[in-house]
């Protein structure tokens, strides 16, 4: 009996300035452009394998070992509809091509994070899932053609479908065809900028993106400012930034937009809290940081941890400064960021202690280095497929 199966994985994103606010739920249809940097899968990443077999009885779906509901599940049923339509259209032009279309799938996904703590898991399993669809049909579709499908799974994860720099644009069609994610830069483009990620929380957050998006729509009158007169203005600005890998613009329009998205937050009513006490204090080390000029931007996404961009010059400095305020955190070293045995920096002779006090061991779980990097990666399914010979996963929780 022939088996059809792809393996793929997809990174995250994590945005800087931000998407909150639907204009139409079932298509996932922003009431707002934004904009993102792709990064490194090395870090985090989701994995994909999808099998389509006749032996199947009914489509399946395992995520980190756990298998799920696919009829529950909307948006997945929404992709998987979309990808096997267009695969349908395909073997009705060639009669020569396998009729996968028809066949029952088994789907198995895993991420190396944590899921809905605020670390993109979505964005980065919805564009893997797609891609991987993509694959498996044998789509001839390209990244931003792909990206209309994602949205419909987890808007951020179009802009997933893509490394390096990369803008969603919001559209104006009633059907979403002109709502797709495109490339401002390749990673390529600014290898001096990279990220540290202080990983606060690894819980599931307690308002998830959905629901506190809708809330907001329907309550805050600052949306609509923002949506209206601030947001088509900062893309402008922030896709020239790049361009011109201005870091000083590129840092002040991504805190200006972090604070104006947990802004909107906290005037939703009843009031939608993301950050905590220590993703405050991150906020108020990063100002002092850059009060004799702007050398470390942080972002905060639905969720306390946060994500800080800087120079690749300064990041020695900014992790010494870090683990002075937040002791006892693992740190992921994959850039040699530390040689071994290296001491810490000192601190900036300028920099006041006194602006935070130095929390409890282990506040922040784990500090990871990472920098812009590719998007999705086709991987050798004999060497990193995630399902048995019998299709069902080699791993179970």
């Amino acid at each position: 009996m022939a088996v059809f199966e792809a393996t793929c994985s997809a990174p995250v994103n994590i945005a800087v300035i931000k998407y909150w606010g639907k204009r139409d739920t079932t298509l996932i249809l922003p009431t707002n452009s934004s904009l993102s940097v792709t990064l490194s899968q090395d870090q985090l990443h989701s994995k994909t394998t999808i099998r389509a077999s006749a032996d199947f009885t009914s489509d399946r779906l395992w995520l980190n070992g756990i298998e799920e509901s696919i009829e529950k599940n909307k948006r997945l049923v929404a992709c998987l509809r979309e990808t096997r339509a267009l695969r349908a259209e395909n073997e009705a032009k060639d009669p020569a091509l396998p009729k996968l279309s028809g066949l029952k799938i088994h789907i198995c996904s895993e991420n190396n994070f944590p899921t809905a703590a605020g670390l993109a898991s979505s964005a980065s399993g919805y564009a893997c899932l797609v891609y991987t669809l993509s694959h498996l049909f044998q789509l001839p579709l390209d990244a931003s053609d792909l990206s209309v499908i994602a949205r419909q799974g987890s808007g951020s994860a179009c802009r997933s479908l893509f490394g390096g720099f990369v803008a969603w644009e919001m559209g104006e069609k009633a059907d979403g065809s002109d709502s797709k994610a495109v490339q401002i830069a390749p990673e390529t483009h600014w290898p001096d900028l990279q990220a540290l990620i202080c990983v606060v929380s690894d819980e599931k957050k307690g308002t998830s993106s959905t629901a506190g998006m809708q809330l907001t729509l329907e309550t805050s009158p600052l949306l609509q400012h923002r949506i209206k007169e601030v947001v088509p203005q900062r893309m402008e600005s922030m896709i020239a930034a790049i361009k011109n890998k201005d870091f000083a613009t590129f840092a002040n329009i991504t805190m200006q937009d972090s604070n104006q998205f947990h802004a909107v937050c906290l005037d939703t009513y009843p009031p939608i809290f993301y950050l905590n006490d220590i993703s405050r204090a991150i906020i108020r080390i990063i100002t002092e940081y850059n009060k004799d000029g702007v050398k470390a931007a942080y972002t905060f996404d639905a969720g306390p941890n946060a994500v800080i961009y800087a120079p690749q010059q300064n990041m020695a400095e900014i992790y010494a400064i870090l683990s002075h305020f937040f002791p006892g955190a693992s740190f992921d070293n994959p850039l040699g960021l530390l040689k071994e045995g290296s001491a810490l920096l000192p601190l900036p002779s300028t920099f006041d202690t006194k602006i935070s006090p130095v929390f409890p061991q282990g506040s922040v779980k784990q500090i990871l280095h990472t920098k812009a990097d590719d998007g999705p990666r086709v991987l050798d399914t004999a060497q990193h497929g995630l399902l048995n010979t019998e299709g069902l996963p080699k791993r179970l929780a």
